[in-house]
């Protein structure tokens, strides 16, 4: 996600962020410039509070870069994120590619 956020900081410095924790944390240390609302940890509400905000029509778009080679100790947070993503209909990436795609179609 920090490689993410370095090659794409120009375009996200126009957005409003909202992040986990950490990982909002690890971004404001290799980003300083880009301004990120952080959140708990995921494992310790994080990802539940990104949810709140999807249901109440405070995100538009989520990327959440996920490893399909390690468990996650807060994967049913990351199905309930999925399942919200879906039923209020905004774009969700999963991998690079997918939000690569996701923020050229928030430019257009």
């Amino acid at each position: 996600m920090v490689a993410f956020a370095r090659e794409h900081v120009a375009f996200l410095k126009t957005c409003h962020i909202v992040a986990t924790g950490t990982t909002g944390q690890m971004i404001l240390d290799a980003c300083p410039e880009l301004s990120i609302r952080r959140l708990k940890s995921g494992p310790l509400g994080g990802d539940q509070q990104i949810g709140a905000l999807i249901s109440e029509g405070a995100i538009d778009a989520l990327i959440f870069f996920v490893d399909p080679l390690s468990a996650l100790p807060h994967d049913v947070d990351v199905k309930a994120l999925t399942r919200l993503a879906i039923v209020y209909d905004i774009p969700m990436a999963l991998n690079r590619a997918t939000a690569k795609a996701v923020l050229r179609s928030q430019t257009t």
